[in-house]
């Protein structure tokens, strides 16, 4: 059975202007899937959409939307109604490195609303017609960093968290109705933001650095056969070793310790 023929024709993808949602979108492409990209700044995202055009022949529609936005769910809801979402990826984030009071409220409303509320609302105001229909996916982006608490990501590491525990449990209640929903656990991936961010390498056994590529073509894979995975054997190890066999007190040390390291904090 062909993507199409499993989840339809029509997937949204939100944060989709560069790494890893524009992975997504390209791999969803090549298997002719139309697109609605959703990403704040319209410029690389209407870049982005031109290529697809040009190369896979497929309808390609962007909307810019803050997804920090309070009613950013509501809008996305309303600019898309009346057509069929069959497919929601949800990669978006925001993520601020450093001590947790070093933030502001502001900052920390806005990640919350980016990271967990509006995909959270996003999720209901879009799966709920899949279910209608008896067929959908709807694939959450979470991380490596939510398995633990997670020193100086502090914000980020809880509401990854959120978005793991979220799509695991909507992945027991509609599996029996033809919904596949899942999170992606990715580690540290290639990504403009990422790189950005200029990472030490704290350790020589530290996990490869995965390209967005590599964990959307492990995702799509996974799609309907878990509720959760951890991208990469390198990650899934790391996650093993701690989460198995160290005390969570060790854990937590070490996840603060190595962002610590990486960020020269």
């Amino acid at each position: 059975m062909t993507w199409k023929e499993k989840y339809g024709t029509l997937a949204l993808i939100a944060g989709a202007s560069e790494g890893i949602g524009a992975a997504f979108a390209t791999q969803l492409a090549a298997a002719g899937i139309n697109l609605i990209l959703v990403a704040r700044r319209p410029e690389p995202l209407e870049k982005l959409a031109a290529a697809l055009r040009e190369q896979y022949v497929i309808a390609v529609d962007c909307i810019t939307c803050d997804l920090a936005d309070p009613q950013a769910a509501q809008q996305l809801a309303a600019a898309t109604s009346g057509r069929e979402i069959d497919v929601l990826v949800y990669n978006a984030a925001l993520s601020y490195i450093g001590p947790f009071e070093k933030n502001t409220i502001a900052q920390h409303t806005q990640l919350a609303n980016a990271n967990m509320i509006t995909p959270m609302l996003l999720t209901q105001l879009l799966g709920e017609p899949m279910l209608q229909r008896g067929r959908g996916a709807v694939i959450l982006m979470a991380s490596l960093a939510g398995f633990q608490g997670s020193g100086f990501l502090a914000a980020y590491a809880a509401s990854k968290a959120f978005d793991r525990v979220l799509a695991e449990s909507l992945w027991y209640e509609w599996r029996d109705r033809g919904v596949d929903v899942i999170a992606c656990c990715a580690g540290a991936t290639s990504t403009p933001n990422y790189i950005n961010t200029k990472p030490q390498k704290t350790s020589l056994f530290a996990p490869v650095v995965q390209s967005p590529d590599e964990v959307v073509s492990e995702c799509l894979r996974r799609l309907g056969t878990t509720p959760s995975f951890i991208t990469g054997t390198g990650n899934k190890l790391a996650s093993f070793l701690m989460q198995r066999l160290m005390p969570r007190r060790s854990a937590v040390t070490i996840m603060g310790d190595n962002t610590r390291q990486m960020y020269r904090l």
